[in-house]
């Protein structure tokens, strides 16, 4: 198995964290009879020698020594080292011409016919592995389909035939001149007598790569496979896949889903049907509505992928996502959770069964992370999300007890106005904080935040018990959080609550122009405006930021001016030059502060046009501004118009996610739609 292995010289070889003398020694490991040494070593071959799938002279040279391990039926786990080989020939194929990848690709494909050998192997993950690897570097279409065929014709094992069935949809987008026979096995396979679980995996292929013949009642028949199929697996304690080491491979095992091959599934037969929302929608409806907690699981993560990347009517399915917060499985719930926070005022149908759950257990209220700052439950944090003001009672006596929420600031701006009843607690809170404390600001950072959610609420002039918190914010201000310390966030929000309180705050000027020269001169600037309202003393300051390289300062400042509005109207000639060159989001800010301080449209227009085409992101604050603009924002209505026509979400892009991007997007449409009602 390892013949020639000592005349490599592995220490002139390189992998991902440098010298490959170690690879040897890890060769060994994966013919080792010690099931965690074996994942050991295979956890260190993708860690270093394929990490994140790179090729390197190291990987190439141990190809022929994994041939030789998937080769011996001595060997364990052989299915693990196959699916190595084929990730390393794939990625291979990408290659330049004579470099690793290309190399580490042809080295693969010159010995597929090992790959072939092993299609009939007695281990029948391996006979799984290589189906697909069969398809993918077998140059002879005629003689993989007669392979693929014959293998179907006599294998009883549900997963093989599952994999068999996946590598006919490969088959047929690589050979579409040999498809004919492909699709008609594939139609064959999503048909009785086939069981359950081998016909949802044909009809996710066909979904893929022939939808026209996919059955007209897909929807209902998908959802029936699905529970027949989950009435046939065995009922009990959910098993662990693997030793249980501390390994990538380990760790990656225990975080899939309890079912992971129904997950996988139903996820390439959403995968495939792509755009037809309202099927998926259909579809997942029916799997939340399926017996089985499981089953009922990986559709709300489902869920959550549809609407991060689609626009559609989904309050039904919201409805039933908040249904699972009834569950006695945690793990059901904790999923349901999960997702209903990042859905923000989307989840507003399950709110009903958010504050139930919120009422029921005060236990989840705030959690705790070993020694880190406590942060707010999830249920509590969901509910305040979706915007609903049940929150803002079970807030106030979260706040009143013993710990204060790391993320309190950031989660009760969603609450809006309705925030406002929190201020009489908050003021007490702040008034304990003792001054002399290395805990100071990261107890009062949450706190003040607060305070600067209700100056972004809207609500003009600060009602009189906002206003009468101002000594006890200046107290903490004076001696602790303004005292400047290098990228100190604790400075910027603390800043943004003094000038949440305007003039009511005059008696902290002295201490806002002490800040004028240092790192945080936008953020105190702007501070001043809001509780002094001289533009000579804050202009100067704005535009000698602008002038700056460190781009977040100037942004900053930008932002500043912004809000500033027609009182900046001097900075234009600073403003001009990062409207027309420079990093798009940076752009579109600059164009928007030429706009409210009443700059010139001829380059406002453009300018946003094309940052609007060229960088997503920046859309909210382009929409931000046509919002306020009235008729004087026509120019770029037909931009608002096509966006709302627009079904898929303008931050899904390939290879993305993010948790907030559900928000973004729903704030997004929100302001077109104002923009064009404005206008």
């Amino acid at each position: 198995m390892f013949t020639g292995i000592d005349e490599v010289d592995w220490a002139s070889l390189r992998h991902a964290y440098g010298s490959a003398e170690d690879v040897p020694g890890w060769l060994l490991g994966l013919a080792s009879a010690d099931p965690a040494e074996r994942e050991a070593a295979l956890d260190r071959m993708y860690g270093a020698v394929h990490h994140q799938g790179d090729v390197y002279d190291s990987t190439l040279a141990c190809v022929p020594f994994l041939f030789a391990l998937v080769a011996s039926a001595e060997v364990a786990d052989r299915g693990g080292i196959v699916e190595l080989l084929v990730s390393i020939g794939q990625e291979g194929g990408e290659g330049e011409p004579g470099g690793p990848r290309d190399s580490a690709g042809h080295a693969v494909r010159t010995r597929a016919e090992i790959f072939a050998d092993l299609s009939g192997d007695a281990d029948a993950a391996v006979r799984g592995a290589t189906a697909g690897a069969v398809v993918r570097f077998v140059d002879e279409p005629a003689r993989v389909l007669d392979l693929l065929r014959e293998r179907i014709t006599v294998e009883r094992d549900d997963r093989v035939l599952i994999a068999l069935a996946e590598s006919l949809g490969l088959f047929v987008r690589r050979h579409p001149d040999h498809s004919a026979e492909a699709l008609e096995l594939l139609v064959a396979q999503s048909a009785a007598p086939c069981g359950p679980a081998l016909r949802l995996a044909a009809l996710g292929r066909l979904a893929e790569c022939a939808p026209e013949r996919l059955p007209s009642d897909l929807v209902p028949l998908a959802v029936r496979l699905l529970r027949e199929r989950s009435a046939r697996r065995p009922s009990g304690p959910e098993e662990t896949e693997g030793p249980g080491t501390d390994t990538l491979v380990g760790r990656l095992r225990r975080l899939r889903p309890s079912d992971e091959e129904g997950s996988q599934l139903l996820r390439t037969l959403h995968k495939a049907l792509d755009d037809r929302v309202d099927d998926r929608i259909a579809l997942l409806e029916g799997q939340l509505t399926c017996p089985d907690a499981t089953d009922r699981c990986n559709a709300v993560w489902m869920s959550a992928g549809l609407m991060r990347e689609w626009r559609a009517d989904a309050a039904g399915l919201v409805t039933l996502i908040g249904a699972q917060l009834g569950t006695t499985q945690d793990r059901l719930r904790d999923a349901a959770v999960s997702v209903l926070t990042d859905l923000f005022e989307l989840a507003a149908p399950a709110a009903d069964d958010l504050a139930a759950l919120v009422s029921d257990r005060p236990d989840l209220w705030v959690r705790r992370w070993g020694q880190g700052v406590p942060m707010l439950g999830g249920p509590l944090k969901a509910l305040a999300h979706s915007g609903d003001p049940r929150a803002v009672p079970v807030l106030a006596e979260v706040l009143a007890g013993r710990v204060v929420p790391g993320d309190l600031g950031q989660t009760v701006r969603h609450l809006g106005q309705d925030v406002a009843p929190l201020v009489p607690v908050v003021r007490r809170r702040l008034g304990e904080i003792p001054l002399d404390s290395p805990q100071t600001p990261a107890r009062a950072v949450p706190l003040l935040s607060v305070l600067g959610a209700l100056g972004d609420a809207g609500l003009g002039a600060m009602p009189g018990d906002v206003q009468e918190a101002f000594p006890e914010v200046l107290r903490l201000v004076r001696d602790t959080l303004l005292v400047p310390r290098p990228g100190d966030a604790c400075v910027e929000i603390a800043l943004r609550a003094v000038g949440t309180f305007g003039s009511a705050a005059r008696e902290a000027g002295p201490l806002l122009r002490g800040l004028l020269d240092t790192e945080y001169a936008s953020a105190a600037a702007r501070a001043l405006w809001e509780v002094e309202g001289d533009a000579t003393v804050v202009l100067p300051v704005l535009l000698r930021e602008l002038a700056g390289a460190e781009p977040r300062r100037r942004r900053s400042a930008v932002a500043a001016l912004s809000h500033m509005g027609a009182r900046a109207r001097s900075a234009a000639h600073a403003l001009r030059p990062l409207a027309e060159s420079g990093h798009p989001w940076e752009r579109a800010m600059a164009a928007c502060a030429l706009w409210r301080t009443g700059g010139d449209t001829e380059t406002v227009f453009p300018t946003l046009r094309t940052v609007w085409a060229k960088s997503p992101d920046a859309r909210g604050t382009i929409a931000e501004c046509l919002a306020g603009t009235g008729p004087a924002g026509a120019p770029l209505r037909d931009l608002l118009e096509a966006e709302l026509a627009t079904r898929r979400r303008h931050l899904a892009l390939p290879g993305r996610c993010g948790n907030h991007d559900i928000r973004k997007d729903e704030r997004l449409l929100r302001l077109c739609r104002a923009a064009l009602a404005d206008g």
